[in-house]
């Protein structure tokens, strides 16, 4: 038999029983998501900044960088919202490496999905207590929600699963925004497709139970580039990149709350970290010169963490990423003061 059952996994509930949202907790969470949901709406004006490493590995350093940035949100509040990226499961191109504190909660010892399961639970509360900052977080995993859903503020959906009938289920019962990201191709019919998926009700089978889904009227797009058939990286961040899914939604016109993010790193900026304030000054260059863009453009998405660049494994160096390289906190605040001055 190819396949060992280990451990059982506790219930959503069972973790959230052992690490509550206490009620405090629940209305930063509440104003938070109303704040945001303002912005995918049109209501609001002001401009996403979804910012942090590439993968959360270690709490100290990531409750350090969110506390770093709740500082600065402070100061750019009335333009921008600061939305942390605590990335808990790292989808892999390959299946091999590090996939995350979900499933290792210490990176240099064996998986324990249980212990990682408290592990970003406990990450996430102490985060938004100690910053008062709602984070971001990817669904690799379709089950992964139930344990979350009183957490965070923002879903995404890789480029690798955005094609996946369960993500986009899951997608349509979730209650804060859900970006999807275009596929490894660059095909944007997929991710337009995904976009309707999620947005749309459903009936489906998820942990054991038959559900019925509302649908997700805030589930949009994120543009994170492409490769080729050469496996060469093909941005879509220009202006005529933007233009091209305007087009795109007016084309697949039953979507409401045409929106997208713009992803600054992956294979936008070619994994070439330090690129990423130019393509983001890029993008909001495009944004002055067309008010269809301006509608459409709601943030930015950007790999951040304490150090520039990225180490391996057991490297040593705090606040480092151990996956991919990351641009360092001194360029990161310098980068959304830039932002706020230029919006």
């Amino acid at each position: 038999m190819g396949l060992h059952y280990i451990s059982e996994v506790p219930s959503a509930d069972e973790i959230k029983e052992l690490f509550p949202m206490s009620e405090e907790l629940t209305k930063i969470k509440q104003a938070r998501d109303e704040e945001i949901r303002k912005v995918f709406t049109g209501e609001s004006k002001k401009f996403l900044a979804i910012i942090g490493p590439c993968s959360a590995d270690n709490e100290e350093a990531v409750v350090d960088y969110t506390t770093r940035l709740s500082k600065v949100q402070e100061k750019v509040k009335d333009k921008l919202i600061l939305i942390p990226r605590i990335y808990t499961n790292k989808p892999r191109t390959n299946g091999s490496g590090y996939k995350g504190m979900l499933h290792q909660p210490n990176p240099e010892e064996k998986p324990n999905f249980i212990e990682g399961l408290k592990a970003i639970r406990k990450m996430h509360i102490d985060s938004i207590k100690e910053s008062g900052l709602t984070a971001a977080d990817e669904m690799l995993y379709s089950d992964n929600w139930g344990y979350m859903s009183d957490i965070l503020s923002y879903v995404a959906i890789g480029a690798r699963s955005v094609e996946n009938q369960s993500h986009r289920l899951i997608a349509s019962g979730i209650d804060v925004p859900v970006g999807m990201k275009n596929p490894t191709s660059g095909d944007y019919a997929v991710m337009m497709n995904s976009c309707i998926a999620g947005q749309s009700k459903h009936t489906f089978m998820t942990g054991g139970w038959e559900v019925k889904s509302d649908g997700n009227p805030l589930t949009h797009c994120i543009l994170r580039g492409s490769l080729n058939r050469h496996g060469v990286s093909v941005p879509n961040y220009h202006y005529e990149d933007l233009i091209r899914l305007h087009e795109a939604y007016e084309e697949f016109s039953t979507l409401k709350n045409p929106a997208v993010i713009v992803d600054a790193n992956h294979n936008n900026s070619g994994k070439k970290w330090d690129q990423q304030p130019r393509i983001v000054k890029e993008i909001l260059h495009s944004m002055r010169h067309s008010d269809d863009v301006a509608a459409l453009v709601k943030g930015v998405m950007v790999e951040s963490y304490i150090e520039d660049g990225n180490q391996s494994v057991g490297g040593g160096c705090y606040g480092k990423s151990i996956t991919d390289p990351c641009l360092g906190w001194e360029k990161s605040e310098r980068l959304l003061l830039e932002m706020a001055e230029l919006l």
